[in-house]
């Protein structure tokens, strides 16, 4: 008996099968809903989150990379010394669970972490290869997993305050897919997906001013209109990863030497075109310290009075226009970075670009 057209179609509506990407987008939401890296933080912290955990110490082989592995430390204690922060009212955020990680991640990307010498390429370390993956595990993949945790959540700290600084974090050399450039894991691309769900987000920013293209958080919002990447960046250096940039929405390619004066005559024309191109509910400011003269990865010519300058109109940006900021220390490969990522927070500070008042503890 031939069925009647409504019918014919009812049925085959109620047939029809949820599809992949439909269930991948459920199962990506279950798990933010499920997640326990936000958290109430209370009035008497300040938004500046970091955890002693940051730091990698592994038998002295930290030192076979530029990068500064105590650097997060450093940077707070600086902080602490001026007078500016109290270690009892940053932030500690909670580790980055392997729930949390597949959000973005698959499976098979997290697996291959559990091989030490798929780890010692991406941090370009190659001696982390001898170890065993316990051991690389507790010294190198927890202290990025904690940064993770702090990069996400510092997203629901911008919304409550208006800005928030994770002393850690900025990985943007690592996508979904695929870690390398001492990246492991993809906090930014986390912190926007989480946001979106948790936060009623609809558009962000990234705003990458590290010395290197951020050809991880590009792959991952390759298409997606609902995030905006301005990066500026030396495109003589690592990654030169070409098809990544093609999915930038705005690009300031810049050459080796370029100075601060050029600089940041160059970051203030970008930001220009960058308020009239989108309007972000959030901004994820990447603020790597590799432009700074004499690093020798970033290859630019910026004092450490630009890089203040840089930061501060950067959060004068965001100010301006009432959009929540955090801000992600990334790249940096001298010393002397810490020093100046302390000194730009307290100029942000002395500019009343943020507030760091010391609120009295509630018992």
């Amino acid at each position: 008996m031939a069925t009647s057209p409504a019918s014919s179609s009812s049925s085959s509506f109620a047939a029809l099968p949820t599809s992949p990407a439909s269930a991948a987008e459920n199962l990506r939401r279950s798990r933010i809903l499920s997640s326990k890296l936000y958290f109430d933080v209370p009035r008497s912290k300040v938004p500046v989150i970091y955890s002693s955990s940051y730091n990698i110490t592994f038998l002295g082989i930290e030192k076979l990379h530029p990068f500064d592995s105590s650097k997060w430390g450093r940077v707070c204690e600086f902080l602490i010394k001026a007078g500016v922060l109290r270690k009892t009212q940053t932030v500690e955020p909670l580790e980055a669970t392997n729930d949390d990680l597949l959000v973005v991640h698959s499976e098979s990307y997290l697996k291959s972490l559990k091989s030490s010498l798929k780890v010692s390429i991406i941090v370009e370390v190659p001696p982390v290869a001898i170890f065993p993956n316990w051991l690389v595990q507790q010294k190198v993949l927890h202290p990025f997993r904690k940064q993770v945790g702090g990069s996400i959540l510092s997203a629901k700290l911008a919304l409550e305050r208006g800005w928030a600084i994770n002393v850690g974090g900025g990985f943007h050399h690592c996508s979904a897919a695929e870690g390398g450039g001492f990246c492991v894991y993809a906090d930014i691309t986390l912190c926007i997906q989480f946001a979106f769900v948790r936060l009623n987000i609809s558009r962000a920013m990234i705003i990458d001013l590290d010395a290197h293209q951020g050809n991880g958080h590009e792959k991952d919002f390759a298409n997606d209109d609902r995030v905006y990447i301005l990066d500026m960046y030396n495109a003589g250096i690592y990654p030169l990863d070409y098809e990544a940039r093609r999915y930038i929405n705005q690009k300031v390619e810049l050459v080796s030497g370029t100075n601060t004066e050029a600089y940041l005559e160059q970051l203030d024309k970008a930001l220009e075109v960058a308020k009239i191109n989108f309007d972000p509910g959030l901004i994820v400011y990447n603020a790597g310290t590799d432009i700074l003269e004499g690093d020798p990865l970033g290859r630019l010519k910026i004092s450490p009075e630009g890089v203040a300058m840089r930061d501060e109109k950067v959060f004068r940006f965001a100010k301006e226009r009432n959009i929540p900021l955090i801000m992600l220390t990334s790249g940096g490969y001298m010393k002397s970075s810490a020093r100046v990522i302390a000194d730009s927070i307290i100029n942000l500070k002395q500019k009343n670009l943020i507030d760091l008042t010391m609120l009295p503890s509630t018992s």
